[in-house]
Parts: structure tokens; sequence; C-alpha cells
């Protein structure tokens, strides 16, 4: 059953959306000059400190999963489940990529094509704090995504699950958490602790992947956003 609205959800809604609105005037640090790349060795002791940056501003638990009620916003996401899986389904056809998620927004901007056939998903997820990225990600039958690491602690994952096999067992180890999903839940949780999921079914996982700032007080949104320009601008 969807959690309820408690009154711990409102004042977590109410620090989310003061966390990541930047004040007016606030100043922004400019990402147009991107470092030289560091040896691996350097970048992983980088990402170590960096994490734990952010982790001392953060104002919610750093756990690898965490209370859905804290984010309220992703009661919209259990609302409108079963419509956002019609049109999931609806661009099964238009993946031609094998695997490769149906992306509805990438960094914060909305790709627009992708959008416009996800109308009623489009809605929902454009009310979301924080939004960084959107898409459908599917879990083939038989598949096991090995271990692996998000790259910043300054965002948080969450997935709805929309379609989720019984014949067997789908599941996702975060951390020292093991958990599964559910057609029409929620789960929000930390992708930079060690994390992989398997799909022990005959069918196909597919869930709403969304990921958004983590709420963080001043001056770690400062850093976290930094962290996430220099990111973006080498990926380009």
């Amino acid at each position: 059953m969807p959690d309820r609205e408690s009154a711990a959800s409102v004042t977590g809604r109410d620090v989310y959306q003061r966390s990541i609105d930047r004040g007016e005037g606030e100043a922004v640090a400019d990402a147009c000059v991107v470092p030289r790349p560091l040896p691996i060795r350097e970048r992983g002791r980088l990402r170590v400190l960096a994490d734990r940056v952010i982790a001392a501003f953060s104002l919610v638990p750093v756990a690898p999963v965490l209370d859905v009620r804290v984010f309220c916003w992703t009661r919209g996401l259990r609302d409108a489940w079963r419509t956002i899986r019609e049109e999931a389904l609806a661009t099964a056809s238009l993946r031609d990529q094998g695997d490769a998620p149906f992306v509805l927004w990438r960094r914060g901007a909305r790709v627009d094509a992708n959008i416009a056939r996800c109308p009623a998903t489009a809605a929902a997820v454009g009310r979301i704090p924080g939004l960084e990225s959107a898409s459908f990600a599917i879990l083939p039958p038989g598949a096991h995504v090995p271990r692996r690491r998000g790259a910043t602690r300054g965002l948080l994952t969450c997935h709805l699950g929309l379609i989720v096999p019984r014949d067997g067992d789908v599941r996702m180890r975060v951390g020292d958490r093991m958990v599964r999903w559910a057609e029409g839940e929620t789960l929000v949780f930390d992708d930079t602790y060690d994390h992989e999921a398997w799909n022990d079914t005959g069918g196909t996982r597919v869930v709403l992947r969304v990921r958004v700032r983590r709420p963080l007080r001043q001056p770690g949104r400062w850093f976290a956003d930094t962290l996430l320009r220099v990111r973006s601008a080498r990926s380009r």
C-alpha cells in the first residue's frame, strides 16, 4: 500500500525544497573551464573526499536506502503509476538500442521528442523538485547488473516499479540492504553505495528511474552543484 503522508513528510518536503532552491543573486561557479582528467587512483581519492564533504551537509540520512515519506513528491509518482506504465509500454517499439533506457530528462534538461510521447509521465516528473534525470529503464530476463557505484553523493535515485515479474526473484542489493521492486511503489536509494541487481525471472522488469539533487545545507549545496557542473562539462 502507498505510504501515507505524515507530519514528518511535510517537514521533509519543506526542508527539501529549501535545500534545492538557490537564493536570488547567489553566486554560481562557472564550469566553462574543464580540468585535465586525473589518474584513476587520484580520481578515486577525490571522489571519496567529495562524498564525505557532501555527507557532512546532508539534510537526509546518509544511508543506502531512504524512507520515501521524507520525499513527498514520490506520492505523485505512485498516484500516476498505471498511466506512467501505459506510456512506458508504448515506448517499447521506440527503443532501437537494445536495453538502452528511454530518456525523458538528462542533466536537468528536457528531451522534448521523448517527452511529447509521454505527457502524463512528463507532468508527474516535471513537478519533482531538484530533478536531474528521468528515464524508463529495463532489466531483461536473466540479467545481472554487476556491482558498481554512482558518480556523486550529490544525487539520489528513485525507482517507480512499473512491471515487476512474479515468476521468480527480481532484486537489488544496495550496500548491506537487499530490496525488491513492487508495481506502483517507489524506492529511494543512494547509488554511491556498492550495488548490483538481478532478474531471475522469465519477464522484463521496467521502472521509471529518476535522479534528484540530494537535500543539502550550505555550503554543501554549492559544492555538490559545482561537482555536477564539472561532471556534465566533461561528459560533453
